[in-house]
């Protein structure tokens, strides 16, 4: 289907090359895509700024336009940087109890919990809330300083296609919900000061958030390495695998299939594969791993709190209980669904569709679908109870008056989050559709719709 330019509102002479005219606007020629979550194949409608195409089989979003990405991109990017940079050169949080104290910037969430013998744990906190979103921000910063010199800086192709595996392991949001409820866990007890680290990686945790959705990903590709045609023959309203095609993961482009095990996107040199291979053992043994660990992460104390000379190892359902007794309602809540909640519900979830992804049909796919994303996305916020314990460990440190050390069940249930999204990771939602045959009615073109927010 050929759909002529669209009407836009006249941008500015000094606007960049790259974010004068989107794709659709370039190219005068129908652009396909095969879902990445039913792998149905259909026609990109021509998109204005704020809106977005659907898949019209499972309601994946396929491209989501925003005006000026480029730009958006850097400022957010530049902006979430400097964020950053505050954040770990200022004191994070302070406390007193009774003329004792102590201070803390943000890197000592990590190191402290090396000294405790915990350097796991201490990894996966400073890679999770610095390291991997600083990587990120550079890499946006570079890409799109590139496009908008209309010349693409060295490995650029390499930098954008490493972006989209960046993302779900960036946790800043999560560790300022951890930060909050370590605040309220210990203000009835002790006099907390916030320092300008704390507001600092508040704002960064925010703006982290707003690059990371203005990021433009179809644009970027196009501008960096155009789109080639799609496979000669290749037909919408239909699946990817019924004509020996697929859709990149990561750039969106659909390829042909050469070999089951050598292809990759002509665009972005990402693995293709028609099914992600042994999709369903890989997450059964995931699954498997990560039910192990939850058992040590429950039966042992995730922290020990030394107050006045006297011992209290806590379970994670031993803080929950303590903190109902303690009135505090909110945070018991919050700490439960993340920690037991959410971690069994994943268990569950993924076993389950794992176990009937063979009696799948069209009438219930739909719903399994928006299960496992549901299943995606809810999976990180478990990180919330190792956070607790790394910013309590590193700021409760005042001898035998009031003392936080970590107990082994901070790695184990570290290890619950980790083997749970990388088994939302490795299942593969295409084998729900695969059983129920195409509809002969099925709209071939990508449904369009404004962007929420």
């Amino acid at each position: 289907m050929t759909h002529s330019p669209l009407k836009r509102r006249p941008l500015p002479v000094n606007t960049p090359l790259v974010d004068r005219s989107p794709p659709e606007i370039r190219v005068q020629r129908r652009r396909l895509r095969a879902c990445h979550e039913c792998d149905w194949v259909s026609a990109l409608p021509p998109l204005k700024s704020g809106e977005k195409a659907t898949c019209p089989r499972c309601s994946h979003v396929l491209v989501k336009r925003n005006r000026y990405p480029a730009q958006r991109s850097m400022a957010l990017a530049l902006a979430s940087l400097i964020a950053l940079l505050i954040a770990i050169s200022f004191p994070f949080v302070s406390f007193n109890l009774g003329g004792v104290g102590n201070r803390i910037e943000l890197s000592q969430t990590a190191t402290t919990l090396i000294t405790f013998h915990q350097p796991v744990v201490a990894i996966a906190v400073i890679m999770t809330i610095v390291v991997l979103p600083a990587i990120y921000l550079v890499g946006v910063i570079w890409l799109q300083y590139g496009l908008l010199r209309a010349k693409p800086m060295p490995f650029s192709r390499d930098i954008a296609r490493s972006l989209t595996h960046l993302t779900p392991w960036m946790m800043a949001d999560v560790f300022i919900i951890g930060a909050l409820v370590s605040l309220i866990k210990i203000a009835g007890m002790a006099q907390i000061e916030l320092g300008i680290s704390f507001w600092s990686f508040c704002i960064f945790a925010v703006l982290l958030l707003k690059t990371s959705q203005s990021l433009d990903a179809d644009w970027m590709w196009f501008s960096l390495e155009g789109e080639p045609l799609a496979p000669e023959g290749t037909k919408t309203g239909t699946t990817g695998a019924s004509q020996g095609v697929t859709g990149c993961p990561t750039c969106g482009l659909v390829n042909r299939l050469s070999s089951p095990s050598k292809s990759r996107c002509m665009r972005c040199h990402e693995k293709l594969h028609q099914r992600l291979p042994h999709s369903l053992q890989r997450t059964w043994a995931l699954l498997f791993a990560a039910t192990i660990m939850y058992i040590p992460a429950n039966v042992y104390p995730i922290m020990t709190t030394t107050s006045l000379g006297h011992t209290t190892p806590s379970t994670i359902i031993g803080g929950v209980v303590q903190l109902l007794q303690m009135g505090s309602w909110p945070v018991a809540a919050v700490i439960f669904i993340a920690s037991v909640i959410v971690p069994v519900g994943k268990l569950v979830a993924l076993a389950w569709l794992c176990l009937v992804i063979k009696r799948s049909n069209e009438l219930n796919a739909q719903s399994r679908t928006r299960l496992y994303r549901l299943t995606e996305f809810i999976g990180r916020w478990s990180m919330v109870d190792v956070f607790v314990v790394a910013i309590l460990v590193a700021l409760i440190r005042a001898g035998s008056l009031m003392s936080i050390t970590p107990g082994p069940a901070a790695l184990a249930f570290g290890a619950v989050v980790v083997f749970t999204m990388l088994a939302a990771i490795t299942f593969d939602p295409r084998l729900i559709w695969d059983a129920p045959p195409p509809r002969s009615d099925r709209r071939k073109t990508a449904t369009k719709e404004p962007v929420d927010g």
